[in-house]
């Protein structure tokens, strides 16, 4: 693809196609083979387990691949472990061969909640007796652990809520621990990193440089093209990091300067993009979602204004608690408002917003047959209004 300008649909039609939205769903039984190509794809999944739906790690597949048994996720994760949690771009799950590319994070996780890090001094014989007693009885969870002796077990002001969990995030944040499985309640139950990492990975090491390289040619593969703050962003880099790596890669060719129609300075497109002729997409998309998790991002590319509003006021609200935004062919047409009434089987749309321009009889029928494959793939019986109405 050699040119130096995009046009915007050229540049939404590259992102798009980077995002595996350029290809049909697979006609028969989704398995393992389609998860790992499309997780290889886009380099993680951002993990998110608010059930207002469905947790969103689950919704990115679905969203490229269709109705699937959610527990291949699981299989390649915590069974097969292909995968493991690290923190990425949020809390994410990433290929394990990642982990020695994200020791910096590791080096640098924060002490959580503020002057975690004194408790810890203080505390370093009970910090001890849970490694021992992880290393004795294999992987636990904070609910299995006591807290010191004489220590409130209860954190106060701080989301961690107590003292185990507290030193479990912290360990596993540092890489001393990894994510053994999710139980039930989807709490994290934890091992030595060294016995659930690959020794081909646990032990190797690559310098500072590399790693960034390797996390900026990723970032780049998912984005088809993107800004530099594109790019650092992905991996939760600085662009000050970032910049110096972008620029080894388009000395090495697999990046290119281009000017994109009305984003502003240079982007950068990916040596392998590919520029379908069109993209016939019809995706409802998780707020947890990559293309759309860069509020920026989604501007620049869809002309789409999207804020995840769930942990805003209910009167402070413009669309909703768990809007999802629905893209149809190149474009993010309209947002849906929903929620899982599983006691009920149904799927509920609490309110369908289109965005300006849109020819609702063109996207009704595919939101439709969207929200009918959703509720199917949920176990969910009926996709109906908020006011009781069906609309199945």
């Amino acid at each position: 693809m050699a040119r130096d300008r995009l046009s915007a649909s050229e540049a939404r039609r590259i992102a798009l196609a980077a995002q595996g939205f350029d290809r049909p769903r697979p006609a028969g039984r989704v398995d393992l083979r389609h998860l790992r190509g499309t997780i290889g794809r886009l380099g993680l999944l951002q993990l998110d387990f608010v059930n207002v739906v469905v947790p969103a790690h689950y919704q990115v597949l679905f969203s490229r691949l269709g109705p699937y048994d959610r527990s291949l996720l699981d299989r390649l994760a915590y069974r097969r472990r292909e995968l493991t949690e690290q923190w990425a771009h949020e809390a994410s799950l990433v290929p394990v061969e990642l982990w020695p590319h994200l020791a910096h994070r590791r080096e640098a996780h924060p002490f959580r909640p503020r002057g975690f890090d004194l408790f810890l001094q203080q505390n370093a014989g009970y910090v001890d007796w849970v490694l021992a007693e992880i290393a004795r009885r294999g992987p636990l969870a904070a609910e299995d652990l006591p807290a010191p002796e004489g220590v409130s077990r209860k954190l106060k002001n701080s989301w961690l809520g107590t003292v185990p969990r507290a030193l479990l995030e912290h360990l596993f944040g540092r890489g001393v621990l990894a994510v053994a499985e999710r139980r039930a309640s989807m709490a994290r139950a934890f091992d030595l990193s060294e016995r659930l990492v690959p020794p081909e990975q646990h032990g190797r090491t690559v310098t500072r440089e590399e790693a960034q390289r390797e996390l900026v040619r990723i970032a780049a593969r998912a984005h088809g093209v993107a800004t530099a703050a594109d790019l650092a962003d992905y991996f939760r880099l600085r662009v000050g990091e970032a910049q110096p790596r972008i620029a080894e890669l388009v000395e090495a060719g697999e990046l290119r300067e281009v000017a994109v129609e009305g984003w502003r300075g240079l982007a950068y497109l990916q040596r392998e993009a590919r520029l379908p002729r069109r993209v016939e997409a019809a995706a409802l998309i998780s707020p947890f979602d990559p293309l759309v998790w860069t509020r920026k991002r989604s501007e620049r590319l869809f002309g789409f204004d999207y804020r995840f509003e769930i942990f805003i006021p209910r009167e402070q609200r413009r669309w909703g608690c768990y809007v999802l935004p629905f893209l149809q062919r190149e474009r993010l047409v309209a947002r849906v408002d929903l929620k899982a009434d599983r006691p009920n089987g149904r799927l509920l749309v609490l309110a369908t917003h289109y965005e300006p321009g849109v020819d609702r009889a063109e996207v009704e029928p595919a939101l439709g047959g969207e929200l009918e494959s959703m509720a199917g793939w949920l176990g969910l019986e009926a996709v109906m209004s908020a006011d009781g109405r069906s609309l199945s």
